[in-house]
């Protein structure tokens, strides 16, 4: 086994069956619980979920105790702390901490992660001894439930598909496994085989809007700097396991697809940025596990490439195809964990093998490889933040940026910016408003959007901006309605800005005079300019 893959544990520690076999039962109870809880009784659905998983674990708690007074099992469990489980833990709850502290929904939902934690230590616990004598008692819940929940959630009203999802990985990872380098071990990464299971699913039923997905996808890129807050939670594990290729080649793929792409369009493939963060975070805690990974360096590379490429050709699939894009992350991953010994044999066939970076670092400890390649990675990540491929200045995220991309006749660029617009117009900007009335009336004529055909559908937006206090919504309605007059446009006002200056990032938090027509300016309103030295004098 090569040593940098080796996980070093802590001394087992086995319980005696008069202690173990209550655990299981301690984990439902404390489960049922939580239904005492203020936020679980106030919905009537999370409690029937809560109250409906718990019986399930009740009764296989008792099936299993009857089974094994009946055969005379003796049932044992070894606490075995592994690295890989309590650092990955580590990464994925640093992130949902700073993303909660931007998205208060992440907070909200702490009593809907804790029951999946619980849930998930009773049924893995259940699985194990329903197949062996002795289960192996550690963290391994933790990164299963923590990456679920930072890719899919189910509303409240369907909660119960949430402990469906964490059962399905725990069953993938006990049940389905191959043999590999002369060891039975499972197949697929057990928080990814679920997540693509459950998107086919509502992507098939059309459901999505039973999940937080899209909203996981937009917020998680609120917080300042998380694409260096990722880089930087991805390094402990990078060091110790050697994952870095992976990541690094991913990230490198995408990102000169992104280049090769501006540079043929004119605009950027996924629109506010060359990667977006949801994507850089299933490059960082999802795709990655070692243990469901290539052994070869250069099949890590191989496999981190093809991750990213994937991820490009989903994107173009399902927004082709008018489905959710946020699932481009998520629906790969188990096809690529099927071909990691494929990639192994091809990258030590006789036509690869020459170009296996490993080569230059075999005379390197395990350790000190490691560190190299995330120093390699640390000068590209650096040369990206620099070149605005990731951080939180990308210009694609700016209506100015749209508009003269629209102007000048760039494909797709018009009907994305009428959707910023129309975004901004829904979060209370009057002048977002009357400019998605505009736009959808010219692409009505245009016939770019086939979403957009019909001219009349331009009241919706141009009424909500004549309720906000739009002069020129109102008389551009009174217009569209009349069928006589010329379209009114007006310079966005000082209650627009906070909004219409947000980008894809949060609420703007300086909001005086001076501070929104400065930022204006950086982001390309070029008469905010002018405003702006006023301002300061």
């Amino acid at each position: 086994m090569n040593p940098q893959w080796s996980d070093r544990k802590s001394t087992p520690v086995s319980q005696p069956q008069s202690r173990s076999v209550l655990l299981p039962l301690a984990f439902t109870l404390a489960l049922a619980g939580l239904t005492l809880l203020g936020p679980v009784r106030q919905n009537p659905r999370v409690l029937w979920a809560f109250l409906g998983a718990a019986a399930v674990l009740c009764v296989w708690n008792a099936g299993l105790l009857l089974r094994t007074r009946h055969t005379g099992r003796t049932l044992t469990a070894e606490v075995v702390l592994k690295k890989q489980h309590y650092l990955q833990a580590c990464a994925q709850g640093s992130v949902l901490l700073y993303w909660g502290w931007y998205w208060p929904q992440v907070y909200a939902s702490a009593h809907l992660l804790l029951a999946q934690l619980i849930f998930a230590y009773a049924f893995d616990m259940l699985l194990g001894w329903s197949r062996r004598d002795t289960y192996t008692l550690g963290f391994a819940p933790f990164p299963v439930v923590f990456s679920i929940n930072l890719f899919l959630w189910f509303k409240p009203d369907w909660f119960y598909l949430q402990f469906l999802m964490v059962a399905l990985g725990l069953a993938a990872k006990e049940l389905i496994r191959w043999n590999k380098d002369g060891r039975r071990v499972h197949i697929f990464n057990p928080s990814s085989f679920p997540l693509a299971v459950f998107s086919l699913v509502l992507l098939a039923t059309g459901a999505s809007g039973l999940t937080w997905g899209q909203n996981i996808a937009s917020t998680q890129f609120y917080p300042p700097q998380m694409y260096l807050m990722l880089f930087l939670i991805g390094l402990p594990a990078q060091l110790f396991f050697g994952v870095t290729s992976m990541v690094m080649s991913a990230a490198v793929t995408t990102y000169a697809f992104g280049l090769v792409y501006h540079a043929a369009t004119g605009i950027y493939f996924f629109y506010d940025s060359y990667i977006p963060v949801s994507v850089f975070l299933g490059m960082h805690l999802l795709f990655n596990d070692p243990s469901t990974s290539p052994r070869t360096e250069l099949g890590r590379i191989i496999y981190g490439a093809l991750y990213g490429l994937s991820t490009v050709a989903l994107y173009e699939l399902l927004g082709s195809a008018g489905m959710p894009t946020f699932y481009d992350k998520l629906l790969q991953v188990p096809l690529l964990n099927l071909s990691i010994q494929v990639i192994d044999r091809a990258a030590r066939s006789r036509w690869l093998r020459r170009l296996d970076p490993s080569a230059l670092g075999r005379s390197l400890a395990p350790l000190r490889r490691n560190l190299a390649y995330v120093s390699v990675w640390a000068l590209a990540f650096a040369g990206m933040s620099v070149a605005q491929g990731v951080g939180d200045s990308h210009p694609g995220q700016w209506i100015p940026f749209w508009r003269q991309a629209c102007e000048e006749g760039r494909a797709y660029a018009c009907p994305y910016l009428a959707d910023m617009e129309l975004g901004f117009c829904n979060q209370g900007s009057g002048w977002a408003c009357n400019e998605a009335g505009l736009m959808h009336i010219a692409l009505s004529r245009s016939g770019e959007d086939l979403r957009r055909q019909d001219p009349a559908g331009a009241a919706a937006p141009l009424r909500r901006g004549c309720e906000l206090g739009s002069a020129a919504a109102c008389r551009n309605l009174d217009t569209l309605t009349n069928g006589t007059g010329a379209s009114a446009t007006a310079p966005p006002s000082l209650t627009d800005y906070p909004i219409i200056l947000r980008g894809s990032k949060g609420e703007v938090r300086e909001q005086t005079p001076a501070a929104l027509f400065a930022l204006a300016c950086r982001e390309g309103w070029r008469d905010a300019c002018g405003a702006a030295a006023a301002a300061v004098r």
